[in-house]
């Protein structure tokens, strides 16, 4: 049959042959493949039978070698020749125990023979001691007569019955003695038959069970025979079945290859067309990827175009929204300088080594990316947002619109805390317009608040490579004062004071700890001055440095346990400008207060005791009292307690409405000062809903009341504290028709 299936495969082979000969393309070639994969199928069913009669032949000649039952015989062999080799064992172990029996049996024969013999020779001994005894009794009988004699001999026999006696016990003693010891043999013996009795038990048992395994072996011998012989007629069953099985196999592909051919034969037609169809569909495929590549890069241009249109189209969104927030926050503070409210600026330094490490110095304070005038507060596990005029970050650009970024790096210098934070100029280009604005005749206020160690005092005053808000102000100052100088005349005079513990001081005096009251200007004009401050009259900037290098020493400063330099008292810098117009004889006077206030502090964290206590304690309530105003001014209620503070009443001025006020509030972003920063930033949103109402310019036509005004001694001349003189009271308005003065306030 195998040389009949290798006859129809060839005649197979021979026929695929000729039908591609016959036929050629693609689809008959596909056939063909088809074809192939039955021929190599076919093949492979004949490979396979062909095993399979070979294997059962090798079975035919050769024992069944993976039968389970040769392997339970097998087991059972191994079996018996274990159970074997213990019986062996059994063996050896019952002839050392009947060696070992009669090696104790000898030696209780030894034993008994030797008892026996102890016993003879006791015999013997009491047998002398009573012949010895029946002589004594003779001699004692026969010598009565003899009184002296009997007596020695009495006494010899006494002498002599007491050495007999004592050998008597002795032999007693040994009798005895022997006694025991056949006792203990005997019990020796006793338990020498009892192991005997015991390991002639143990040789049956191991007997009965060797004859039981040796008839299980024999049982299991049968029936690995009778499974053996089944398993061999279960072979030839077997094989029988799978050679017809074969055979059937063999007729399935037989008509198989029959219909095959049939197939062959009627496809024929069909496969001509399918060729001239896929010689169609091939030409067509050749010229698509060229086709393809046309369309991608057609696609592609209009995708491209479309892109650069969208781009296009968001770059002009961005830009009229830009556009659109400047002009929003344009038309904001136009609002609120026309309401008069307070402009209020947050400003964030960064973290810094005094913060400590960890996550009490981890940022919690996040920025807007869209909006500068928002930030955000991470407090007790909740985001806080915050919308104040302008937010100054750690770290910031030189000018308002994209520049260079400038940082400096945290460390001590003198008095000052240089901390990491936005340049000043981008700060101070922020309030400069406040600050020209007091040469126009205006009264300006700008106070930095916040907590101890948040940087207020570098605000403020800055250092000597990098100045703050206090020397840039009066730069700016002269800077425009030399720009007018064609047309203008302008003096400028500094006062410098400070509020510790609710006493008001001249930081610029002769004496600093001389306490100064705050009064009403006689003129019935309303302003507030201070009688006996100091003012010194500047005309450069050195002037300004030595100004303020002379009340800085002045000032009261001491270190918490949150701040190394922790201002004390209330620092006010007062900065009068006034101008004449030598063409129209216009006078203006303009004041601006530069306030550094102490930081506000818990006494628990920073550790104050004594005299730093009630430091803390004036601070906290002056600060208590600025608050009560700000919510009197918000509430608009009739009375505002200004006079509950030395601060708020200095500060009346600046908060009633006659002043352009801005706060600087600064805060810390570390995570154990954001209870702080929370309360510092509503206080904040507090103050920047006030309004204080429009502001009026001082401006009055006239000449200047005294030439001192314009020609005073500046600080660069003599020393500070012999050349200064109390500041004038303001002059009356004049008389000028009502059509000038409506012109100058619309020119204010």
């Amino acid at each position: 049959q195998v040389e009949t299936l290798k006859a129809k495969l060839l005649e197979q082979a021979q026929e695929i042959s000729r039908l591609r000969s016959e036929l050629g393309g693609t689809d008959v070639e596909k056939h063909r493949d088809l074809l192939a994969a039955e021929n190599e199928r076919l093949r492979q069913e004949m490979k396979a039978c062909e095993g399979e009669l070979r294997e059962l032949q090798r079975q035919q000649q050769a024992p069944c070698r993976d039968c389970p039952h040769l392997q339970e015989n097998a087991a059972l062999q191994e079996q018996l020749s274990q159970l074997q080799r213990e019986a062996e064992e059994t063996r050896a172990k019952l002839v050392e125990l009947d060696l070992e029996v009669q090696q104790k049996t000898n030696r209780l024969a030894e034993v008994e023979l030797r008892l026996k013999d102890s016993l003879a020779e006791r015999a013997e001994e009491e047998e002398r001691l009573s012949r010895r005894l029946r002589d004594s009794q003779e001699t004692i009988a026969s010598l009565k007569s003899q009184p002296q004699q009997i007596k020695y001999i009495i006494k010899t026999v006494e002498v002599e019955s007491a050495k007999a006696k004592q050998a008597l016990c002795e032999t007693q003693s040994r009798n005895q003695y022997l006694q025991e010891q056949v006792g203990m043999q005997k019990q020796v013996l006793k338990e020498m038959e009892q192991q005997l009795q015991r390991s002639q038990k143990t040789e049956a048992q191991l007997r009965a069970q060797i004859m039981m395994y040796e008839a299980e072996l024999e049982r299991a011998h049968g029936q690995m025979l009778e499974e053996m012989q089944a398993m061999e007629e279960e072979k030839n069953h077997a094989i029988e079945e799978a050679f017809s099985r074969a055979q059937v196999e063999m007729k399935a592909v037989h008509e198989n290859l029959a219909g095959v051919r049939t197939n062959l034969l009627t496809l024929q037609p069909a496969l001509r067309t399918l060729t001239h169809d896929y010689n169609s569909l091939k030409r067509q495929v050749r010229d698509f990827p060229m086709l393809l590549q046309e369309t991608l890069r057609s696609a592609r241009a209009e995708i491209s175009q479309a892109i650069e249109e969208v781009h296009s189209t968001n770059r002009e969104l961005l830009r009229k929204y830009r556009r659109e927030l400047q002009l929003r926050k344009k038309c904001h503070n136009e609002l609120v300088r026309l309401k008069g409210n307070i402009r209020v600026f947050g400003r964030v330094r960064p973290i810094t080594k005094e913060d400590g490490e960890g996550p009490e110095a981890a940022n919690a304070v996040t920025f807007d990316a869209d909006d500068d005038a928002v930030l955000y507060l991470l407090h007790k596990g909740k985001q806080v947002s915050f919308e104040l005029d302008k937010v100054f970050p750690p770290q910031a650009s030189q000018e308002e619109v994209g520049a260079t970024v400038h940082t400096a790096g945290v460390r001590r210098e003198g008095s000052h805390l240089l901390l990491t934070l936005t340049c000043l100029s981008q700060v101070f280009q922020e309030v400069q317009a406040l600050v020209t604005s007091c040469i126009d005749g205006y009264n300006v206020c700008i106070f930095a608040y916040g907590q101890t160690g948040a940087g207020k005092t570098y605000t403020m005053e800055g250092t000597a490579a990098n100045p703050g808000i206090n020397q840039r102000a009066l730069q700016l100052l002269f800077s425009e004062v030399r720009g007018k100088a064609a047309d203008w005349d302008y003096a400028i005079t500094v006062s410098a004071a400070e509020i510790y513990n609710e006493a008001l001081r001249d930081l610029l005096g002769k004496e600093p700890q001389e306490k100064l009251e705050i009064k009403l200007c006689p003129d019935g004009s309303g302003q507030l001055y201070v009688p006996g401050l100091t003012e010194f009259r500047v005309q450069s900037v050195e002037d300004i440095n030595k100004v303020f290098e002379f009340g800085h020493v002045k000032r009261v400063t001491e270190c918490t346990n949150l701040n190394e330099h922790s201002s004390r008292s209330h620092a006010l810098l007062i900065v009068t400008v006034r101008g004449l117009d030598r063409s129209t004889g216009l006078r203006t006077t303009g004041k601006l207060n530069l306030v550094d206030l102490a930081g506000s502090e818990r006494v628990g964290r920073s550790g104050a005791e004594g005299s730093r206590l009630r430091e803390a304690q004036h601070i906290n309530k002056s600060l208590s009292a600025l608050g009560d105003v700000i919510y009197a001014l918000r509430s608009r209620q009739g009375h505002v307690p200004f006079r509950n503070s030395k601060l708020t009443y200095l500060l009346q001025d600046s908060l009633s409405g006659d002043s352009k006020t801005l706060m600087m509030v600064q805060v810390s972003p570390a995570e154990k000062n954001t209870s702080e920063t929370l309360c510092s930033l509503k206080f904040a949103e507090r103050v920047r809903s006030v309004e204080l109402g429009p502001v009026s310019r001082k401006a009055e036509l006239g000449s200047w009341p005294s030439q001192e005004h314009l020609e005073g001694d500046s600080p660069g001349s003599a020393a500070p504290p012999g050349r200064g003189h109390a500041s004038p009271s303001p002059g009356q308005l004049s008389s000028r028709s009502a059509s000038i003065r409506r012109k100058l306030q619309t020119a204010g």
